[in-house]
């Protein structure tokens, strides 16, 4: 299984619901079963920083492209910025989105 923390890509949400999401601490779940790899920056090759355990759920606060990754909620180069310096593949994160979220990571 892959926990590289790769994400699919898809149509970008309005601007002003990704601000609304990431203002209102929405926190996204984990797809279950995944202890997902979280990466310095939007790919695999960036350093591993920690693995989130089981069960996670994650506040995205940013989200930008970078490498494509196939996970259980499809295949994308959207990484989520979890923390500053954290990224983790959308694909691994279920936002009930294809698109962004939140703003984009500077």
């Amino acid at each position: 299984m892959d926990t590289n923390g790769t994400t699919a890509d898809g149509p970008a949400v309005a601007a002003t619901t990704a601000v609304t999401a990431a203002a209102s601490g929405t926190r996204y779940p984990v797809a279950p079963g995944y202890r997902l790899n979280v990466r310095s920056g939007p790919g695999t090759q960036y350093p591993l920083v920690r693995s989130l355990p089981l069960g996670a759920t994650v506040a995205i606060s940013c989200q930008k492209y970078g490498e494509w990754v196939t996970g259980p909620y499809g295949t994308t180069r959207v990484w989520d910025g979890i923390a500053p310096g954290e990224y983790v593949s959308d694909s691994y994160v279920r936002t009930g989105s294809d698109g962004f979220v939140a703003p984009r990571c500077a």
